[in-house]
């Protein structure tokens, strides 16, 4: 191995192979040395087709190898707690798949963890990476709305709206699953870096595909995770916030973040079914004016596109991965920012229950 590269295993080969596996080896500083799925013969066979020369069928087997100094996990949520604890044990420089685990409790046992171990951490919030993102970022920063009114969030996909899709993981509330682990995780990482913490929140669960046929037999089986999350937040600043997210909307609008305040208005957003990274544009208007599409600055393009929008964003959190190996610095975002997020996911679930605002505890 070149001496400058860091050896790398991608556990998971669902969203392992679509994103990570390419992702890591269109890096310059990264090479894919070793994949895990939990029958060998499937390890091998994906290991041969993405030329990885080590396949590997446990946890342990993987952190056993010396090639391997950092772990990518693309695992589904109901398993990141137990890899990650092992990545970690040994040692090894970890980049997790949002949501971050089951409870904020083990989030929080794995962010310790891994500052106890001096090891490198990344989540892939990767929406901190895309440059309508970055740039939504440094205008709010130099006060473009002034004191913000309202920010108002839609996150209306399509991707579960077909009642026929099979029943997975996806569909139990135990193992993770639902609209609220998979876009909320992200929503309330990019909610905390683009406009703070959070004081308060209500939020109202929603699962409106009830049942989902068996991938074996066909028969209906029960789905108990949300598909569509109604979530009101105050922020620490006093800033209302209204989050509208949902999996099941034929037709939904796509992603829009929409920021109002007392000297200008920002919206961010994007159409685009499906690919949910590619397509952003940006709009903004000083009170005033009419609302304008803003240029989006060369210095913050991607420096290199795929066909898959997610890859280049992807290998942005790689870059910053990478660096934190290199310099032994915390980076963001990392462990520490899988915590808060799912801190809101646990109190956006004990809301749900209890039918009632919850206050947020800063971290």
């Amino acid at each position: 191995m070149h001496q400058s590269e860091i050896g790398v295993a991608v556990v998971g080969t669902g969203f392992g192979q679509k994103v990570h596996i390419p992702g890591l080896q269109a890096h310059p500083r990264t090479r894919v040395v070793a994949l895990y799925h939990r029958d060998r013969e499937t390890a091998r066979g994906i290991a041969a087709a993405n030329q990885v020369p080590i396949a590997c069928q446990s946890i342990e087997e993987i952190v056993a190898q010396p090639e391997v100094q950092a772990v990518s996990i693309a695992t589904p949520p109901f398993l990141h707690y137990e890899m990650a604890k092992t990545v970690l044990q040994a040692g090894k420089h970890l980049l997790l798949e949002k949501p971050t685990t089951l409870t904020v409790e083990e989030a929080r046992e794995l962010w310790q963890l891994a500052t106890a171990q001096g090891v490198a951490t990344a989540m892939d919030f990767e929406y901190r990476c895309v440059p309508a993102w970055q740039r939504l970022a440094e205008l709010l920063a130099e006060g473009y709305v002034g004191q913000k009114r309202l920010i108002k969030i839609d996150w209306l996909a399509a991707s579960r709206a077909d009642a026929s899709r099979a029943w997975n993981w996806y569909a139990r509330k135990d193992q993770g699953g639902g609209a609220l682990g998979s876009l909320g995780s992200h929503t309330f990482d990019y909610i905390a870096w683009l406009f703070g913490p959070v004081k308060r929140l209500n939020a109202r669960l929603i699962t409106t595909i009830a049942q989902r046929p068996d991938p074996q037999t066909g028969v209906m089986k029960p789905v108990d995770a949300d598909d569509t999350c109604l979530i009101t937040l105050e922020l620490a600043d006093g800033t209302p916030c209204q989050v509208s997210i949902s999996a099941v909307t034929y037709q939904g609008r796509g992603h829009w973040i929409e920021v109002y305040g007392d000297r200008g208005t920002l919206i961010l957003g994007s159409n685009n079914q499906k690919d949910y990274v590619h397509g952003f544009q940006l709009w903004g208007a000083p009170v005033g004016k009419a609302l304008a599409e803003l240029e989006i600055p060369k210095r913050l393009a991607f420096p290199q596109v795929f066909a898959d929008g997610r890859i280049a964003a992807f290998m942005g959190i790689v870059d910053r991965w990478v660096a934190g190996i290199e310099r032994g610095e915390p980076i963001v975002p990392s462990l520490r920012e899988g915590v808060y997020s799912q801190l809101l996911m646990d109190l956006s679930h004990h809301s749900h229950t209890t039918q009632q605002w919850v206050d947020v505890p800063p971290v």
